[in-house]
């Protein structure tokens, strides 16, 4: 189903290459090279999925970022960046990115991370069924139908990728996932390179959601192999504060 997207890139030959790969997708494709002007564009445009380069004039790709999520806007974001530090791409999931790539990049990997997205916004969109709607453990509530995720009775505010990694682990709860099958199931896409991308989303919902993210109550490191989601049921459809 042809979608809506927005390549924001000041590199007329990558800005053109990537429109011209993403309308082989069968995608209506807006491009801009300015900040300042693709922010503008951003907000009004109602598009599917954001190609986002890191380095703009008059307003960088952080910046962007950061205002759209202020704004409430949860567009899925690609960040594009020519910075090969771990550093530099953490910065950019915190600022509220979905992904990245990291300059070069191969088209097919470019397509291929769109494509996953698309099918996660798709899935988002999808009617839930009833015996799933809601999770509740101790002090925790995730309502899958409202995307909605309440601690201690109060609104947590996430970004649609944490959502969905919280509840695809609160779904299992005690279930150990290795990164690559986080990366599958979540994001939709393997590559071996890509799971510190993981580790930086478990950072953040621990930021949010753990009293103390050094000592996770709800999100914990098995060592060697990745994570798991541990949460007591609440047989209560509210959640009760922590013990």
């Amino acid at each position: 189903m042809k979608k809506r997207i927005l390549v924001i890139e000041d590199d007329q030959d990558i800005n053109n290459l990537i429109a011209m790969n993403l309308k082989d997708m069968n995608h209506d494709v807006d491009t801009c090279d300015n900040g300042k002007r693709g922010y503008q564009m951003a907000v009004a445009g109602n598009y599917d999925v954001l190609v986002l380069d890191l380095m703009l004039p008059e307003m960088d790709g952080l910046e962007i970022c950061r205002s759209l999520r202020a704004a409430n806007i949860f567009t899925p974001i690609l960040m594009l960046t020519a910075r090969d530090s771990e550093a530099d791409r953490i910065v950019g999931l915190e600022m509220g990115a979905d992904d990245y790539l990291t300059k070069p990049f191969s088209v097919r990997e470019l397509q291929a991370r769109v494509k996953a997205m698309l099918r996660r916004v798709a899935m988002m969109t999808q009617t839930p069924q009833v015996e799933s709607d809601q999770l509740v453990f101790d002090g925790l509530s995730i309502d899958a139908a409202k995307r909605q995720v309440l601690l201690n009775s109060e609104e947590m505010e996430l970004t649609s990728t944490e959502f969905d990694l919280l509840l695809y682990m609160a779904r299992q709860p005690s279930l150990v996932f290795s990164r690559t099958q986080l990366l599958d199931n979540v994001w939709g896409y393997q590559h071996s390179g890509y799971e510190h991308t993981v580790n930086s989303h478990i950072n953040r919902l621990r930021n949010k959601l753990e009293k103390d993210p050094a000592k996770p109550q709800y999100i914990l490191t098995v060592w060697g192999v990745g994570y798991k989601f541990e949460g007591h049921a609440n047989s209560d459809k509210t959640p009760n504060g922590k013990s």
